[in-house]
């Protein structure tokens, strides 16, 4: 049961009280239905009961070209239209008329250079990152009102699709709390340091006082399951006459949907097959997440700030059906709880010191804690023993933190010799993270440990810690009055991973009002993270074991893995933007990213070499172990890879006087990956696969159009938009015929381009309501299925792990939205 309880007061204005309450049952949708409709209904009546003393003025909404930008730069005035380097803006209005209640979701709707990672399995299948260019979801720094975000404690050990090891998750961020997104597409690890090498998202939280804004937002999958509820509430005052406060508060649930096939193996009774398809899907989440921002003017040179986000997430994730056992008579389900805090706080001081410094200090700490559980699972050995199976275990836990503390100092000078004056901006960092692994509960570990899922043993939990200091200058100004420069250099230390120095050169020469060109040279890094150099867990039977090492571990080493060192990347990008007529906008950029040893989980061990390496690390093998059924893999340097693609954009404005206004937007991204070379283990032995290659390569798609646009007439709005997604190539397992389960010969399948469509038709009731029906994928497209022999026990029909588009199909809602 969750309730929320909101109360708002500007003392000359309004004065008004809510109260939302809801009862949440995670896996009956009858009762999430009557949540949503009770939801809907109390926004409704709350809209048409409240009463507006003074109507307060809306604000000029400033076009995204016009838009003064923070991102990539450190000038104080930077426009986005006069960018140096590729950058996109995505407004609050925008990412609502989506129709999507994720924040990531939202964004990858609108961005062609935005790629949404598939969902992992067990505790990982909650984590909503995004990828960029073809690359993963750990080369995109994330940023919120400037500040490094947090990445999630979380794994994924298969980074296919773009699905990036420990990536941030970006729903635990409120959407109702973002003023606008900004997306620089380039390189800049010389400007922010570690993982900026696809690009950077910085996220701008609203500043906006004496305003009110309630968002309620329902709607299901086209099979009539999935369904979705999202309520949301923000609201902002005056601190005195001098500062400023904004609150969000949002929470959203969606229930599970189902997609999985019949279960294909003998003995399955026919009663199961219906719960058997829940394996594959959507699963049930529950999220609530708060934000606040903050700022006050002490005096007219100094100012305090403060900023942070809460959130708490439960999710559920359905394994694969388990065959009839004496245990189990009808077989069985089991399920994967995982319990989630995510927090984040930043405080700081800035201001002007003689007039013309502008410096800014601030610290944020912010960590992600995950429980893990599960339940219909049974510990065979521990129910022979004293006759009774839990109804719940514990499986173990994950959690980081980042505490990041900032010093940034800035200065225009008017030299007199250049056209304008010479920006300089200094500045040191200094971050300390943790990473901790903890062990499952006794039952969950007894002996073989569980029949439906796998705790993290005591010898795999560990806790470990790294310190990171940086410096960095920029340099920037206008050398004549049609040619920009900008030069950044940076120096980070690791105590773990060692030094790192990156620099940046970025231009722009305008022609003339029309036309301008524009490129970037930058070198990157991205270190290691604690996770990928210390996570391992095991997932033991009576008949086999299989996992990751760490590659820390004296397993590994046994092996033959090497310490990891960081991935380092050089990119280049030129492109141009043109103006042709006024009102039309148009960007493209070419790019070309070379990374050198990219981290991917690699050299896949199994039979007397994996249980002679496990037994270095604590595992004891009983008499009934089959060789043959025992592998395991860690993280490593695998390779060197190249991409090279494309980013283009347009957008126009189109006046049609009485007929309205109609916005037409056109967006494009082309990227290619190809593998420069390979590594070995320290033995001579390779350390990918051709499936493992493929995750590299062609589990994305090679390309991203999106277009369509937004026409308002009187009261209606119709907004539509068209999303084609390029082709993909997998490399799949067999798992029948004579190359079941082979880890060298796999069955090449290709995911041809999907068209997907998407419309919302909205009317404005009055100047505070609005409302709106919509549908993302209106034509409800799927997926291709798999071929038979690679359906694995003939339930999985899509293919998990590619990063087009959704196994669910079309999704239906109604939004109410209103403001004051």
């Amino acid at each position: 049961m969750a309730e929320v309880s909101l109360h708002a007061s500007d003392v000359q204005k309004w004065t008004m009280t809510i109260e939302i309450r809801h009862d949440i049952y995670l896996q009956k949708v009858n009762n999430t239905m009557s949540i949503a409709v009770r939801s809907s209904f109390a926004l409704v009546l709350v809209c048409s009961s409240i009463t507006v003393k003074d109507a307060l003025a809306q604000r000029k909404t400033v076009s995204s070209e016009e838009q003064v930008i923070v991102t990539g730069t450190r000038s104080s005035n930077q426009k986005a239209r006069n960018s140096l380097s590729p950058i996109s803006i995505i407004n609050a209005r925008q990412l609502e008329e989506t129709g999507q209640s994720d924040l990531r979701d939202a964004i990858a709707q609108l961005s062609p250079s935005v790629s949404l990672p598939p969902f992992g399995w067990g505790g990982t299948g909650s984590i909503l990152s995004i990828s960029m260019r073809g690359l993963s979801s750990n080369h995109v720094l994330v940023l919120v009102n400037g500040k490094r975000r947090h990445q999630t404690a979380w794994i994924n050990t298969t980074a296919a699709g773009g699905r990036g090891p420990d990536p941030v998750d970006l729903d635990l961020i409120p959407m109702s709390a973002v003023d606008h997104i900004e997306i620089l597409q380039d390189g800049a690890a010389a400007q922010y340091g570690s993982d900026a090498i696809a690009g950077v998202v910085n996220i701008i939280l609203k500043k906006t006082p004496n305003k009110l804004s309630l968002q309620a937002l329902n709607g299901g999958y086209y099979l009539g399951d999935g369904f979705t509820t999202s309520e949301s509430a923000n609201f902002g005052g005056m601190i005195g006459k001098r500062g400023f406060y904004n609150v969000s508060l949002e929470f959203k649930h969606n229930d599970r949907t189902a997609r999985a096939g019949e279960d294909n193996r003998a003995g399955v009774p026919p009663e199961m097959q219906n719960d058997i398809r829940q394996e594959m899907g959507i699963q049930p989440v529950t999220r609530e997440s708060a934000s606040i921002n903050a700022g006050y003017d002490i005096n007219d040179n100094v100012s305090v700030y403060a900023f942070g986000t809460y959130g708490h997430v439960n999710s559920q994730q359905a394994y694969n059906y388990r065959l009839p056992a004496y245990y189990a008579p009808n077989g069985f389900i089991p399920y994967v709880t995982t319990t989630q805090n995510d927090y984040s706080f930043t405080a700081g001081f800035k201001g002007k010191v003689f007039s013309k410094w502008d410096w800014d200090i601030g610290t944020t700490y912010g960590g992600n804690i995950n429980d893990m559980g599960g339940y219909n699972m049974f510990n065979t050995a521990l129910l022979a023993a004293t006759g009774s199976n839990p109804s719940h275990f514990f499986l173990g836990s994950q959690s980081d933190t980042q505490w990041t503390t900032n010093a940034d100092i800035r200065r225009a000078f008017d030299t007199g010799i250049f056209a304008a004056p010479l920006n300089l901006a200094f500045g040191a960092e200094y971050r300390y993270e943790t990473y901790e692994l903890g062990a499952g509960d006794a039952a969950a570990r007894y002996q073989a440990g569980l029949s439906g899922g796998a705790a993290i043993q005591t010898t795999d939990a560990s806790n470990h810690g790294r310190d990171v200091t940086a410096g960095y200058i920029d340099v920037g100004t206008t050398l004549l009055p049609k040619w920009k420069i900008d030069l950044a250099g940076r120096f980070e230390h690791y105590t773990d991973a060692g030094d790192t120095e990156t620099g940046k050169v970025a231009t722009r020469y305008d022609l003339n009002k029309f036309i301008s060109f524009r490129g970037t040279v930058s070198n990157g890094f991205r270190a290691p993270t604690l996770q990928e150099e210390y996570f391992q867990a095991q997932s033991s039977s009576p008949t086999g074991n299989s996992g990751q090492v760490s590659v820390n571990s004296a397993a590994a080493r046994f092996l033959g893995a090497r310490a990891l060192t960081p991935e380092r990347s050089t990119n280049f990008s030129a492109g141009f933007q043109l103006n042709p007529i006024p009102r039309l906008h148009i960007d493209i950029d070419a790019y070309q990213i070379t990374l050198r040893n990219r981290i991917v989980s690699g050299g896949t061990y199994s039979g007397a070499e994996a249980i002679e390496a496990l037994e270095l690390n604590g595992w004891s093998p009983g008499a009934a172990i089959t060789p043959n059924a025992v592998h395991t893999t860690f993280f490593t340097n695998g390779a060197n890879t190249r991409t090279r693609g494309l980013d283009a954009t347009a957008r126009y404005d189109i006046n049609l006087r009485q007929n309205g206004d109609l916005k037409i937007d056109v967006g494009l991204n082309l990227n290619k990956t190809v593998i420069l070379s390979e590594k070995n283990d320290l033995h001579g032995n390779p350390l990918l696969n051709a499936q493992q290659r493929a995750f590299l390569t062609s589990y994305t798609p090679k390309s991203k159009l999106i277009f369509g646009g937004r026409w308002t007439v009187g009261n209606f709005d119709l907004s539509v938009h068209e999303i084609r997604y390029g082709q993909t190539t997998s490399q799949l397992t067999y798992y029948s015929g004579p190359n079941a389960y082979s880890t060298s010969v796999f069955q090449k399948f290709t995911q041809t381009p999907r068209w997907q469509t998407d419309i919302e038709l909205g009317y404005k009731v009055n100047n505070q309501l609005h409302v709106a029906l919509g549908a993302n994928n209106l034509f409800n497209s799927y997926l291709k299925k798999l071929p038979v022999a690679n359906r694995y026990i003939g339930s999985n029909r899509y293919d998990a792990n590619v990063a087009q588009m959704s196994w669910s199909g079309g999704f239906y809602y109604l939004r109410l939205n209103y403001t004051l």
